[in-house]
């Protein structure tokens, strides 16, 4: 039997610790080093917004670490390192108007 093996989506390291944050609902999320941390621009506006990341108030690099992903939906960072501290923001551009959203990440090691 197998049933006690928990299931990982393709990818993912289940050893790896997973921090997720809805930005907006919560002002800050403690992320731990090595793990992964995923953040959410919960943006539902039709039609679908340009979202755009900030990191410490300065356009975020995507690096191999640093994804962007579902057009700008969630920002995916693994392996989390300490430097990844600081304050996140999306902001979501459409023809309603922008939006900015912010969360503090707080790393731990």
């Amino acid at each position: 039997g197998d049933a006690q093996h928990a299931w990982h989506p393709p990818g993912m390291h289940p050893t790896a610790p997973l921090s997720t944050a809805s930005i907006g609902e919560t002002p800050s999320i403690t992320a731990v080093a090595g793990g992964q941390l995923i953040l959410e621009c919960p943006e539902d506006a039709v039609p679908t917004p340009h979202i755009e990341w900030y990191w410490e108030g300065s356009p975020l690099q995507e690096d191999a670490r640093r994804q962007v992903l579902a057009e700008g939906r969630f920002l995916q960072i693994q392996p989390v390192e300490a430097a990844d501290g600081g304050e996140y923001s999306c902001r979501a551009t459409s023809a309603l108007g922008d939006t900015s959203l912010h969360v503090q990440v707080e790393v731990h090691g």
